[in-house]
């Protein structure tokens, strides 16, 4: 098989319909939002609470939508040699709806990362009953923060339900969102094994969002302390096999596999992000008379053009790492190692882009004149969670060199 990594023709209606949206809607309240007190939980967006029909209106359409919707494997028939399908449409989107803003986009109601979890691994019934909920994705508590396997949340089953018990930590969008996607164990005798997913709708009793937090970036976007005191939940809301298996590594990996749906997504947004720095300080150089020539040596050229074109290469690199991770899913091929190199490469270069971008553009960047400055308070968060730029060269590094997480920490 061969990879074409030109945009697909197919999704050319919703990539432009996505940078309309950056464009015309989260680019205008960009900085209003991110001005605002976010101390509230669930306080409202009004601009991206009407969006999000629209946007509903298109996934029901078959059109996909702009934020970070989950990417289901479709098994297939075997027939398509070469398919871009819902994982490639969902990451085009998301980086031309980051391009505007990334907070925006995970602001937007039913399209977080907690949805992505739901759409890549709950069975039909689930999918029929959790589709249209807003989820957020509850992994991190005040013991760990990296390391999944440390999960201490606990889930009891008593009867036809499960008991919920324990405290998690930065969930994004957690003060707005319907439910919450809660990692928990059934048996921290087992390891990780017993970690499971559970499907927890915030009006059931047991569940307090304890406080919003106060943070460098992404501060539309409200970030949340959610605590669960005997919380039951029905069984049929737990994701993927109820069974503990002694063999760890089937366990906790069927858990772990979402994130090589959504980090492609992660990475796509970190994308999104950088290209917005550039385009800004594209016009700036311009402006100065800083011709950027793409046909001479760098070190022939105008220092900022040799640094611009620096930039531009480390991002294209970026942009074709996160669609070979993304094309990986589509074609049903396994691709944790691809999808963290993306995550990594993708967090990493966004923060030295918009950075250094700021850098270029003298006090103009760094005041609140433009949105350099926010864009390079927002991309830092992309490069650390689903997964730190540490974790993500950890992982690439066990699977180059064909190691355990026992045998290469």
């Amino acid at each position: 098989m061969t990879i074409n990594l030109e945009t697909p023709k197919k999704f050319g209606l919703l990539v432009n319909q996505a940078h309309q949206v950056s464009t015309e809607i989260f680019r205008p309240i960009s900085r209003k939002y991110d001005r605002a007190s976010n101390t509230e939980p669930g306080g409202p967006i009004q601009e991206l609470d009407m969006l999000a029909s629209v946007v509903d209106g298109m996934n029901d359409g078959g059109e996909g939508g702009t934020g970070a919707r989950g990417v289901r494997r479709d098994p297939g028939d075997g027939s398509a040699s070469n398919r871009n399908g819902t994982n490639m449409s969902s990451v085009l989107s998301i980086m031309e709806a980051c391009w505007g803003d990334v907070a925006m986009v995970l602001s937007m109601p039913r399209q977080g990362l907690g949805d992505a979890a739901i759409a890549s691994v709950a069975n039909d019934e689930q999918l029929e009953r959790f589709g249209k909920l807003w989820a957020s994705m509850a992994i991190t508590e005040p013991s760990f923060g990296s390391d999944s396997s440390k999960v201490s949340t606990t889930a009891v089953r008593d009867g036809d339900d499960y008991v919920l018990n324990g405290e998690k930590i930065y969930v994004t969008a957690g003060g707005r969102s319907d439910a919450v996607v809660v990692w928990a164990t059934l048996d921290k005798s087992k390891g990780r094994a017993a970690i499971k997913s559970f499907v927890v709708e915030k009006d059931r009793p047991g569940v307090v969002v304890e406080r919003l937090e106060h943070k460098l970036g992404i501060r539309a976007s409200d970030t949340a302390t959610i605590r669960f005191t005997d919380c039951r939940v029905p069984k049929e809301n737990m994701l993927g096999d109820p069974e503990i298996n002694d063999d760890t590594g089937q366990g906790f990996a069927g858990v772990m596999q979402t994130f090589d749906n959504t980090r492609p997504l992660v990475a796509g947004m970190a994308v999104g992000c950088a290209r917005a720095a550039l385009d800004a300080t594209e016009d700036l150089l311009a402006q100065a008379g800083v011709e950027i020539d793409y046909d001479r040596p760098a070190n022939v050229q105008h220092t900022a053009a040799a640094t611009y074109l620096q930039m531009e290469a480390d991002w294209e690199a970026a942009y074709l790492l996160t669609l070979q991770s993304t094309w990986m899913a589509d074609n049903r091929k396994p691709n944790s190692l691809q999808a963290s190199m993306a995550k990594a490469k993708a967090g990493r270069v966004a923060t030295e882009i918009t950075l250094r971008c700021v850098e270029l553009a003298g006090a103009f960047g760094y005041s609140e004149e433009s949105l350099l400055e926010k864009w390079a308070r927002d991309s830092k968060i992309l490069d650390i969670f689903e997964g730190t730029q540490q974790i993500q060269q950890l992982i690439v590094a066990r699977r180059l060199l064909g190691k355990s997480s026992s045998q290469l920490k």
